[in-house]
């Protein structure tokens, strides 16, 4: 299938007459073709497609309608209805009135040409930039990020649920592709055990037998599929039951397979595979949330005039906020929308962060630092804590509460960034506050940052009793409105689909739709829709000049 480019395609009279007729204030999907023309051309997807072929569906169009089937939080039956039925959303693509459409499963096709290679992130860059070109977004202002929880589409498994899956899931391919591999292996026992999907009570019997019956079957389909088909031309099924007996079972000194414990080296429950359809999602345990699934990251501009654009969208498997950091302004980067200002959270930020931050893309991160690692004295607000050791950077000396000073000043690779500095047992032994200090036998160790990192530490503390830096910091909130319509008003809290890619299309394409939702409800060009008036008390609060708080839809 190849693209057949169609340039300066117009509206029908005929449909653009009806369209303004039915709907004189527009819709989300007029305004798309009104005020950007489209967010896309067929030319942006030539390189997608080969060059010869029958000619397919135009992707510009196909990539709208999906934008807008996760607008109205639409199924793929109900998306293609909507393009024959639908008059506005015949404007947004140009068809003429009596356009028949296609049938839904050509949607399903094209997400999985556009999970391919980064292609949802190329969707959102071309989507951007047409906003861009609009001055609906600009560079160097001011952006704000958050994450929340995603949960995979797959069931959630027991451990014996998960083995028993994996092999029913491996034997149900292998007797697609190859059933001669089956013959002489599978039982009656087989039947009763992988017949049928396993659902099992919240109490099974025989769980431990069970489990190791079904680790012997996994090796011995295993056996069988390895004896007549290389493991690199294995079904994706076998490959990832072959992972999963990995994971779960060992091989002990009498050559028999037994079910992993902490001491036969089970894997961590972050690294585990937890069903065989979803291979990506991970088990998660974050601030006493446990869930299996993703993490999405989402950055929206939050500057004091125009309306808050997302700017990015992150689907990572990791728990950790900061590790997303660096891909989040690489990407804004290459879009050209770097802000000047990044306001996040204390998960996102450190010293390092900040520094590099500040050096590779000239952006300001503005967030609280968190104190590293569980302090006993900062906890409990007794004794002598870090901050109450003086550093002396150009002598290389740490001088303690008591006056005691120490130059044993090393550099621990372990450690890094981390310099550490050791006192002298001789200046810890006699001291009167030693009880304060450390309980251990050992004497006090102190662990610091460099200098320029310490002063970006010591700065960021103290910013944080700034009014301004507060009042600066206090815009970062309301990104958390943006995730709660995102998880909520846009159902993304649980996946659509399996695998990180496709997982991760479901979230760019959700974060472009709520672009377009915002901008045509506030675009005062092709709008009627104007700022919600202040109440009566909300007047009473302006006139005597005390501070109201602001829904993002209301009026500044």
């Amino acid at each position: 299938m190849s693209v057949r480019p169609r340039s300066g395609v117009e509206i029908p009279e005929l449909t653009a007459r009806v369209a303004r007729a039915s709907n004189p204030k527009g819709t989300a999907a007029m305004w798309v073709r009104d005020r950007l023309d489209g967010l896309w051309s067929d030319e942006d997807f030539v390189a997608w497609y080969p060059r010869d072929g029958r000619a397919g569906i135009s992707p510009a169009q196909l990539a709208t309608v999906s934008v807008l089937q996760f607008l109205h939080n639409l199924s793929d039956r109900q998306a293609a209805e909507a393009v024959c039925c639908r008059i506005d959303f015949k404007y947004a693509l140009g068809l003429e009135l009596d356009d028949p459409g296609f049938h839904h499963s050509v949607l399903g096709d094209f997400r999985e040409r556009l999970a391919r290679e980064g292609r949802a992130d190329a969707l959102l860059d071309l989507a951007l930039e047409r906003l861009k070109a609009a001055g609906l977004v600009r560079e160097r202002g001011r952006q704000r990020t958050d994450s929340t929880r995603i949960l995979s589409a797959a069931r959630v498994l027991t451990r014996l649920e998960l083995v028993l899956e994996t092999v029913r899931a491996a034997v149900e391919e292998v007797a697609r592709t190859a059933p001669e591999v089956l013959d002489g292996l599978v039982t009656a026992e087989w039947g009763e055990r992988y017949g049928r999907q396993v659902r099992m009570c919240s109490q099974p019997s025989r769980p431990v037998s069970r489990l190791t019956q079904a680790g012997l079957d996994a090796h011995a389909l295993l056996t069988a599929v390895g004896a007549q088909t290389p493991w690199c031309q294995a079904g994706r099924q076998v490959r990832v039951l072959r992972q999963v007996l990995l994971q779960q079972f060992y091989t002990d000194a009498g050559d028999r397979l037994r079910p992993r414990d902490e001491k036969a080296g089970l894997p961590p429950a972050g690294r585990r595979i937890q069903s065989p359809y979803d291979t990506d999602a991970r088990y998660v345990s974050r601030n006493d949330t446990k869930w299996t699934g993703y993490l999405a990251h989402v950055t929206e501009t939050c500057d004091d005039e125009g309306t808050n654009v997302i700017t990015d969208v992150a689907t990572l498997v990791s728990a950790g906020d900061i590790k997303a950091l660096p891909g989040i302004h690489q990407r804004l980067a290459h879009r050209r929308l770097l802000p000047a200002q990044h306001l996040v959270d204390a998960g996102y930020t450190s010293a390092v962060a900040i520094d590099d931050t500040a050096r590779a893309h000239n952006t300001e991160l503005v967030g609280p630092l968190a104190a590293r690692g569980p302090n006993r004295h900062r906890k409990q607000q007794t004794g002598f804590a870090r901050e109450d050791f003086a550093i002396d950077f150009d002598h290389r000396t740490v001088t303690c509460p008591n006056g005691k000073v120490t130059a044993n000043w090393v550099q621990a690779p372990a450690m890094a960034p981390y310099l550490v500095a050791r006192f002298h047992k001789n200046h810890c032994a006699p001291c009167p506050d030693r009880s304060r200090c450390t309980s251990g036998a050992s004497p006090r160790t102190i662990n610091f940052l460099p200098r320029h990192l310490h002063q970006i530490q010591a700065k960021n503390r103290a910013d944080q009793h700034d009014p301004a830096w507060l009042r600066l910091y206090h815009s970062r909130s309301g990104v958390e409105g943006t995730v709660n319509e995102i998880v909520n008003g846009h159902r993304m809290r649980r996946c659509r689909y399996h695998q990180t890619a496709k997982v991760h299309l479901q979230h760019v394409l959700t974060a472009i739709a709520i672009n377009i939702q915002r901008l045509s409800e506030q675009d005062p060009e092709t709008s009627a829709y104007r700022p919600r008036p202040p109440t009566a008390f909300q007047q009473y609060l302006q006139q005597r000049e005390f501070p109201r708080p602001m829904w993002w839809r209301q009026g500044k």
